[in-house]
């Protein structure tokens, strides 16, 4: 076919060879596939305009004329082109033509045009042609490209890339993303959509590396930008819809400009997607800018988009900022779309995002503030979600949800903008769903909702405070509202108060009434709203809120009742001071009594019986009984109080009237204390107004005698003896005697009634005893003896209410004597038997109120014998346990002393119960201990007063605060602090300080907490109480006790059952039993034969003693630290050190008891450690020492807070001492200050490396702290044999050396050292047990050692190392090759010997050049090394050293070092082994160097590949492999120098070198073949003067070589020498007669391939005798074997048989003579040769040998078939052929009988075929004689046949059989 141009409409012009003649060709924009219609445009328009054309594209030498000759050249070359050439003359032709396109000529235009259209009908269907893809970028990226150019360009591009291959395409699709901004728009959309038509074919499963890293050089921010975006729109991209419309997302526009003129289906879609996401990922992009990309892609409706988006979403942008302004405008715009943006043209208005992209979309706004603050593209997605068209219910969920967001995140002023709108519509959504939701979404969006309130409401109260709708609404909803959503509701309830807070009066008003209607309702959620809104929105002051929190206070829920309470300001505050509720404006008594019965007036009615009904709950009535008091004691102390306005007293009544009113029966039992106490209350202040009121309604309160509650009784019975002093005196008599009468008739009433009418008694004579006139002394006498009849006669309880009645008696008027059995007795002197038994029971209460009453009695008493044995009764309880006991105790003696803080009136008449409880039981200040306003004991009977004083003094300073027991000690501890406080003021406690203050110091050790806490409390009130001297000494004193100078204190004799230990502190003795007294110690330590232990023992006590002096002592201080001021400055030397210590104390107490007085001693905590840093270090540093574990453990861990920041200048002495405390510490025998040590471990570790950091310290002192801490770490730390120690050490020197920098480099050789040695030192030595055993347990020993090997490289040391090597500079290279020396010749440990050759090979590879001065001394120090080394790793390990220093020794060096390593090849296995590893490391290390010296390497690699050792052949055979690339051309090139090689090793003493050099013989020939023969005299000479001679192990291999040198050259041998072929004859058939069987076996072998080999026949002559002869030796053997029937012959054949000649192996030599020999010569032995194949045929025969036989017969008969046919050979072979016809061919049949062996069958049958062929050619050619032919085993052979299963077999059998009938019928 002749090629031509085709016109436009199809016509094709045929050229000449110089001339073409066209038709008009015209530019066929069909075929030109050009993109866009403006495209075509803007090509005419270039077309027609030559004005701006650029010409730099074609060549400017050219004038247009020549240019469209050459294009008209260009053209007929073209059209002559054939399609198989027509690809390479495209890709210089086209880039050309189009470059011409820049021409203003219309004639050279015209012609490109048809070249173009040309091109096109060529190539349009045939995609297998490629066009110049890189060529035409590279045009259309010139910078003075014509427009119209690049327009061609752009569309050859976009064709080429389609034929390119994958490769291709991925190669290029990067580079065309490169500057895309600076292009085009169209030419940039087209780009784009080629670019990602190729990411969607290439990359949608994966990305080369190299791809990839192609992507990431795309720096341009705009054209990533540009990409991103379009990758966002191909992914936003859907198929459209029936309906039409562009995409959700997407404009039309952008549609238009993903697909491009071709539609997208999903399958396309789908791997683009995929690919442009796997593209992005891969380019490494800010998380801002892929963010929308991968949101876009988790709302894709293809499944494995969704996948990977979701993946890379988590996996890319969990960190994104979703504050970036640009970033949230992108997603609001995917959101809302510009479909309502008038000024945006129709065409490029965007959709919203489909539903599921909006709600990813939701999702990141509701977690950005930017977004909260978008208005107002916030306020179109909120109402998008709310009521857009196609909104979901999870998109109005979310739109609640973001609506909250705005609400609490979005800027005031933006709030206020969008507040009222976003309001307005969540009400309307509100409005429009039903009051219970049962779908979830929609509950959730309605929680939302009234979310968004609350928070508006927070933040814009102004919208809602001047109407109530909004509280009205929620208050309903509340009620209405399901159980789920009206959590929600009641917390936007409740921000919403919030809003009203300063709402105008009359909506306050309004919210009043709705507030108190609303706390009355069924839901609880209501009532807890309103009762907030009450207590959030109105004050204290407020009457009526503070009356719905009364009514709330009886709420059934709990938290409605805290809540109420709380307003009430009666929660857990109710205990406060009146001081304390003055400071918070309580509405006045009146005002809120008012209120209270204005909402019920019946509260104003009570009934002398009680019956009335109760109007509210009992609780409320409680909760509004205490809020009444509180005001009542704010209105007492105000001024309202003092003028007692009629108001006030009115309102004192009504409250009166209201407590009567909660007294009735069905109020509780709470409630009836609280009113009678609220009585008392009111009477403490008002007694006389109380009195007059009650003294009338004595019966009424008698009542509330028989009360069930105790406190009811006895405020009933205070409340009638305050009633009493209203009545007469002879009314009070009166009720005295029937008080009187009651008790005694009461014998079998209720024990409340007995209680309260005692209780009453008591207080009603009292009362009256402080009359005048008081009561008569008969009536005085009744009422004692009384109450002396009840004591003595009634239980414990009712006994003490007696005895506290006689106490009140006794503190108004001494108690006079009684009449009693004829005599009068003292009142304590008639009870005294009874009380002491009562007190030694363990009734706590009855015990309280007899001490207490004891200390009343004795107040005005002037009996010393009733103060005696009132003292005997309170010691008696010196030993009790109970504390309550013990306080009363002490109460009391305070009584008995005199000048107590309180008054008979206090006692008598207020709510007054003890001393204790005022005092906080003694832990009060002293100022606060009680009132001041008067004292009892001072007005009278001092003297007595005094006997008590020094009765008190003795007792305890005597006997009980240095008594041995600790209980005793306790007691007079309580009792001491007791009277210091109490009495301090007194006269005679101001004597005693100084010995109450040396009491207190000696009790503050105690171990008791009690008696500790009471001791330094009683410390402190005695520094407060005393003068400047003694001030100063307590101060003194309690320094010396915290920092263990303190003097001695004084001794306390030891009892044997003195308490020394707390019991189970120290153990138990020997047999199991407690372990704490003095005799018990005693006894283990006879027991244990070492009494000197009872020393240790007390040794260990007084430790123990001290510290919990120092306990005490701290906690006397603290306070002791507030008064003192700077009189404690002189001491704060010694006391910081101490006190930062004690603060990390074991002890919690000691803990607590520290840090209070760091607190009170030290303002700026801060400041005080860094004045008193280094006192502070060096006490920690020796405690760390410290025989004390508590010392030591408590020392760790303050040295391990203080050091944290610190600098060096300040802890830079103190390092080395802190490194040794941590090691001790974790060290330590106890485990405790084990963990403390390894905290200060971890503290100190971050101080050290943030030092030794020169980034973060300055380098000369990062270098100091090196100094100081790598020294220990290297000695103390790694060598260290703690586990713990080690592993630490080691983790700091690594950290070290990562950020020490260059400041490591003085440790440099020390730090190597270290590290190479800890590799094995450090290494689990279970490794080396495994290691040992290891060929016990199967595991290769190699494998072993590179797994320790790896697992050490892996270990933080290496990477220490690896680090080091870094750093390293000539200086220190110089100081660290000596050390690594020394470590190659004494390191030990396999890690260890690996890692220092590692470490050189690594070091000189780092240092380079640097190394030259000591690459000699270390190649001589290796070399030996590698030489003598037993480990395999090892050896490698060193090998590769050498290799990598030998490329900077010296050249006589390297020759010298190569020439030793030769040299090994000759040594024992292991030098062999590192011959090998040497060799192998040169050749992969030095490989240039090692090619100079492969004359004298490659023979010793080529001759030990076949050493006896697997193991070292085999490493040679790889160094082999590796390293010859053709081993033909290896051995051509070298064979002298092995021949050299090989000729020593045979030559050589070694039977090993005389097998290798065999064994490489035999290899040489069997490569080389012919081409060794230019050495096989050399060969042949070593090896036959090696056969002869004794034989060796082994020897058979010179045989072998032998036999494959005669193979390869035995034309060489014949021709240079014919004798030869004789010589080696007669040495191989000397061999074959030689005994040792393998060697024999290798003769017969050897004789077989050189008979092959010369193929002489002159041999047969010579060898077939021989072999005959050994046939007969063989055959003679056999027979008597099978002759011999007892088991000695057999076993004796046996063994011959073992020695015999190898039948077999005769035979292929006989075959090997057979086909040598002449024909002549076989007729002449025919007689032994049918001889040997005969009875090789018996049946004793083996039948390897038979086959052998089968073998060689039809040798045989093919060399007589060659005579036949050979007329010229006049030999007579007919005796031969009968002879195996007749007598061979039986044998054979015998044999396919005898053997079951299917080989065997074949090969007979074959030799059968062969035998009975030769036969019947015999007969052919007349041999046969003219007689008939009988076939005597025909038979036999026909029976075989049948019986036969081998098919092969069979069919052979046929064949003959054939033969057989063919001749019987001839002769027939």
């Amino acid at each position: 076919m002749v090629p031509g141009v085709y016109r436009s409409d199809g016509e094709k012009v045929v050229m000449g060879r110089n001339k073409l003649s066209f038709v008009e060709v015209k530019a066929d924009v069909h075929y030109l596939r050009i993109e866009t219609f403006s495209l075509i445009t803007t090509l005419r328009t270039q077309t027609q305009s030559s004005a701006t054309m650029a010409t730099s594209s074609s060549p400017a030498t050219k004038s247009d004329e020549e240019m469209e000759e050459m294009l008209d050249r260009m053209l007929t070359r073209l059209a002559l082109c054939d399609d198989s050439k027509l690809e390479n003359l495209l890709s210089k032709l086209l880039p050309l033509t189009i470059s011409s396109l820049s021409r203003p000529s219309s004639a050279v235009r015209t012609k490109v045009m048809e070249i173009l259209s040309h091109v096109n009908k060529r190539v349009k269907h045939q995609q297998q042609i490629g066009l110049p893809l890189e060529e035409l970028w590279q045009l259309y990226m010139e910078d003075n490209t014509a427009l119209m150019v690049r327009n061609f360009c752009i569309v050859y591009i976009e064709m080429a890339l389609d034929r390119v291959s994958k490769e291709k395409k991925e190669d290029i699709a990067p580079t065309l993303l490169v500057n895309i901004s600076k292009l085009p728009p169209q030419h940039q959309d087209i780009i784009l959509r080629i670019v990602l038509k190729v990411i969607g074919e290439c990359h949608a499963s994966q990305i080369s590396d190299e791809v990839a890293a192609k992507y990431r050089l795309i720096s341009g921010f705009q054209d990533r930008e540009m990409f991103v975006e379009f990758c966002l729109q191909m992914l936003l991209y859907q198929p459209p819809s029936a309906s039409g419309g562009s995409p959700p997302g997407l404009s039309v526009s952008q549609s238009n400009r993903v697909t491009g003129k071709t539609p997208l289906n999903h399958e396309m879609l789908l791997i683009r997607k995929l690919g442009l996401l796997n593209v992005v990922d891969i380019m490494e992009l800010p998380a801002e800018l892929v963010y929308p990309l991968y949101v876009a892609a988790c709302a894709d409706r293809h499944e494995p988009v969704i996948k990977r988006g979701e993946e890379l979403l988590k996996k890319k942008t969990s960190g994104v900022h979703l504050e970036d302004p640009k970033l949230i405008n992108r997603l609001f715009l995917l959101f809302n779309g510009t479909v309502g943006a008038e000024h945006i043209a129709p065409d490029l208005r965007a959709s919203p995002g489909n539903p599921a992209l909006r709600v990813r979309l939701m999702s990141a706004f509701c977690r950005s503030v930017t977004a909260a603050n978008s208005f107002p593209s916030t306020l179109q997605c909120i109402f998008g979600c709310i009521y857009g068209n196609g909104s979901t219910s999870r998109l109005k969920q979310l739109g609640m949800e973001f609506t909250v967001w705005v609400f609490k995140h979005a800027k005031i002023d933006q709030l206020k903008l969008m507040g009222p709108v976003i309001l307005s519509g969540v009400l309307k959504s509100l409005d429009g769903y039903t009051g219970s939701e049962s779908d979830s979404i929609s509950r959730e969006t309605k929680t939302f909702a009234f979310q968004a309130i609350g928070l508006l409401a927070k933040r814009l109260p102004q919208l809602f405070r001047d109407k109530i709708d909004m509280a009205v609404r929620l208050f309903n909803a509340l009620k209405l509202e399901s159980p789920s959503i009206r959590l929600i509701v009641q917390e936007t309830t409740n921000s919403l108060a919030i809003a009203y807070k300063d709402a105008p009066l009359t909506v306050l008003n309004d919210l009043e009434s709705i507030l108190l209607e609303n706390s009355q309702v069924e839901q609880g959620e209501v009532r807890f709203c309103a009762v907030r809104w009450a207590t959030t929105l109105f004050d204290l002051h407020h009457c009526p809120s503070r009356f719905i929190c009364m009514l709330g206070a009886a709420d059934s829920k709990l938290d409605i009742r805290e809540m109420a309470l709380e307003g009430l300001f009666l929660g857990k505050d109710q205990g406060r001071s009146t001081s304390e509720n003055i400071n918070h404006k309580y509405p006045k008594l009146t005002d809120m009594l008012n209120y209270i019965i204005g909402q019920q007036p019946q509260l104003l009615e009570s009934s002398e019986i009680r019956e009335q009904r109760l109007l509210f709950p009992s609780q409320t009535y409680v909760a509004a009984i205490r809020f009444l008091l509180q005001c009542f004691e704010v209105d007492v102390k105000q001024t309202i109080a003092t003028e007692r306005t009629p108001e006030f007293v009115s309102s004192l009544g009504s409250m009166c009237l209201l407590l009567e009113h909660a007294m009735a029966y069905e109020g509780s039992v709470d409630l009836h204390a609280t009113a009678s106490k609220a009585l008392i209350k009111i009477g403490s202040h008002f007694p006389e107004m109380l009195a007059s009121r009650y003294a009338a309604r004595v019966p009424w309160i008698k009542q509330l005698l028989a009360h069930v509650d105790l406190d009811t009784r006895e405020c009933a019975a205070r409340l009638l003896g305050i009633a009493s002093c209203g009545l007469s005196m002879s009314a009070a008599s009166d009720l005295i005697n029937e008080l009187i009468s009651s008790i005694k008739g009461s014998g079998k009433s209720r024990f409340e009634i007995q209680h309260g009418m005692i209780c009453a008694l008591g207080y009603v004579t009292a009362n009256c005893l402080l009359r005048t006139p008081t009561i008569a002394d008969s009536l005085f006498q009744n009422t004692l003896k009384c109450l002396v009849d009840i004591v003595n006669s009634e239980t414990a309880t009712l006994a003490s209410v007696a005895m506290q009645g006689l106490g009140h008696v006794g503190l108004c008027s001494p108690l006079p004597k009684l009449d009693h059995d004829s005599s009068t007795d003292d009142v304590l002197t008639l009870l005294h038997e009874k009380l002491s038994k009562i007190l030694s029971g363990d009734d706590i209460k009855a015990n309280q109120r007899i001490v207490l009453s004891l200390g009343h009695m004795c107040v005005k008493e002037s009996s010393s014998t009733i103060i005696s044995e009132a003292l005997d009764l309170i010691f008696s309880l010196s030993r009790s346990k109970v504390e309550d006991v013990l306080f009363a105790g002490g109460e009391a003696l305070s009584f008995l002393w005199g000048g107590v803080p309180v008054t008979t009136d206090m006692i008598l008449k207020t709510d007054y119960s003890s001393l204790s409880t005022t005092s906080n039981y003694l832990m009060a200040d002293i100022s606060s201990a009680g009132p001041t306003s008067g004292f009892i004991g001072l007005e009278g009977n001092e003297e007595y007063h005094v006997i008590a004083r020094d009765m008190i003094t003795k007792k305890l300073f005597d006997g009980l605060l240095y008594s041995t027991k600790k209980e005793e000690r306790c007691s007079g501890t309580v009792w001491l602090v007791s009277l210091t406080m109490y009495c301090g003021r007194h006269p005679s406690i101001q004597k005693l300080l100084p010995d109450i203050q040396e009491a207190f110091s000696h009790l503050i050790g105690e171990q008791n907490e009690l008696t500790q806490e009471l001791a330094s409390q009683g410390l402190s009130i005695v520094y407060e109480l005393g003068d400047a001297s003694m001030k100063k000494n307590l101060v003194n004193a309690l320094v010396g006790t915290l920092t263990g100078s303190g003097k001695r204190k004084r001794a306390v004799k030891l009892a044997e059952d003195t308490e020394v230990f707390q019991e189970g502190s120290i153990g138990g003795n020997l047999s199991g039993g407690k372990l704490s007294t003095y005799k018990e110690l005693c006894s283990l330590a006879n027991e244990m034969g070492q009494p000197d232990l009872v020393y240790k023992f007390m040794d260990l006590a007084n430790h123990q003693a001290s510290l919990n002096s120092k306990r005490g002592a701290a906690f006397g201080f603290s306070k002791i630290a507030k008064l003192s001021g700077d009189a404690l400055q002189p001491y704060l030397r010694q006391l910081v050190p101490r006190l930062v210590r004690y603060q990390y104390d074991p002890d919690k107490n000691v803990q607590d008891a520290m840090a209070h007085i760091w607190k009170s001693l030290v303002a700026d905590s801060k400041k005080t450690i860094d004045e008193f840093l280094d006192p502070i270090i060096e006490d920690l540093l020796v405690q760390c020492g410290s025989r004390l574990w508590r010392s030591r453990e408590s020392s760790c861990l303050a040295l391990a807070d203080l050091i944290q920041g610190r600098k060096f200048d300040q802890v830079g002495k103190h390092l080395k001492n802190i490194w040794t405390a941590a090691f001790r510490a974790m060290d330590d025998i106890k485990e405790t200050v084990r963990n403390s040590g390894e905290r200060l471990c971890r503290a100190v570790t971050s101080l050290t490396l943030r030092l030794c950091d020169i980034s973060l310290t300055e380098i000369s002192d990062a270098r100091k702290a090196m100094d100081i801490v790598l020294p220990l770490l290297l000695t103390d730390g790694i060598m260290s044999k703690v586990d713990d120690i080690r592993k630490a050490s080691i983790t700091v020197v690594t950290k070290l050396a990562k950020g020490a920098g260059v400041a490591i480099r003085p440790h440099l050789s020390e730090l190597v050292v270290c590290m190479l040695e800890s590799l094995s030192s450090l290494e689990d030595q279970g490794l080396n047990y495994v290691e040992r055993h290891a060929e016990n347990a199967g595991i290769q020993t190699e494998k072993l050692e590179n797994l320790r090997i790896s697992i050490a490289k892996g270990s933080p040391l290496w990477e220490t190392l690896n680090l080091c090597i870094e750093v390293v500079d000539n200086q220190s290279l110089e100081q660290l090759i000596p050390r690594l020396s020394q470590l190659v010749r004494s390191g030990v440990g396999l890690n260890t010997r690996v890692g220092v050759a590692s470490f050189i090979s690594l070091l000189v590879q780092k240092v380079g050049d640097s190394i030259k001065p000591f690459t000699s001394v270390l190649l001589r120090l290796l070399f030996v090394v590698v030489k003598e080394e037993r480990s395999a790793a090892s050896k490698r390990a060193f090998a590769n050293a050498c290799a990598f220093l030998i490329k900077y020794a010296a050249p006589p060096q390297v020759h010298n070092l190569i020439e030793q390593t030769a040299a090994l090849h000759t040594g024992d296995r292991n030098s062999q082994i590192a011959c090998a590893f040497l060799l192998k490391s040169y050749a992969s290390t030095s490989s240039d160097i090692l090619t100079g010296y492969y004359a004298t390497v490659v023979p010793v690699i080529f001759l030990s590949r076949f050493e006896d050792d697997k193991n070292v052949s085999r490493l040679y055979e790889e160094l082999w492999e590796e390293n010859m690339t053709s081993e033909r051309l290896t051995l051509q090139l070298y064979a002298g120098e092995i021949v050299s090689l090989i000729t020593e090793g045979i030559a050589s003493s070694s039977w090993a070198s005389k097998r290798k050099a065999a064994k490489a013989i035999v290899k040489l020939c069997e490569v080389l073949e012919e081409s060794v023969s230019s050495y096989q005299q050399v060969l042949l000479t070593s090896l036959m003067n090696e056969i002869p001679g004794r034989i060796w192990e082994g020897k058979e291999d010179i045989l072998e070589a032998l036999s494959s040198l005669c193979t390869s050259c035995h034309t060489a041998i014949s021709v240079a020498d014919p004798a030869t072929e004789n010589a080696i004859l007669s040495v191989v058939t000397s061999a074959c007669n030689k005994k040792v069987k393998k060697f024999r076996d290798a003769a017969f072998r050897c004789l077989d391939k050189v008979l092959k080999a010369f193929k002489n026949p002159d041999f047969f002559g010579v060898v077939f005798p021989l072999l005959f002869e050994m046939c007969n030796v063989v055959f003679n053997s056999i027979s008597k074997q099978v002759s011999s029937l007892n088991d000695t012959d057999k076993a004796e054949a046996l063994e011959k048989d073992d020695a015999s000649v190898p039948h077999d192996k005769i035979v292929d030599c006989i075959t090997s003579c057979v086909l040598l020999a002449r024909l002549s010569d076989l007729i002449k032995w025919q007689k032994d040769l049918v001889h040997v194949y005969s009875n090789s045929l018996a049946p004793a025969i083996p039948w390897i040998v038979k086959v052998s036989v089968f073998t060689s017969i039809k040798e045989v008969c093919s060399r007589i078939n060659e005579g036949l046919r050979d007329s010229s050979q006049e030999v007579d072979v007919s005796a031969l052929v009968i002879e195996l016809f007749y007598s061979v061919s039986p044998k054979v049949i015998d044999c396919i009988s005898i053997v079951k062996i299917g080989q065997v069958h074949i090969a007979a049958s074959e030799c059968l075929e062969e035998v009975t062929k030769l036969y019947r050619d015999f007969t052919q050619v007349g041999g046969g004689g003219g007689g008939g032919v009988q076939v005597p085993f025909k038979s036999e052979l026909l029976h075989q046949w049948e019986i036969e299963k081998n098919e092969q077999a069979k069919s052979l059998m046929k064949n003959c059989i054939d033969i057989m009938d063919t001749l019987q019928h001839k002769s027939l």
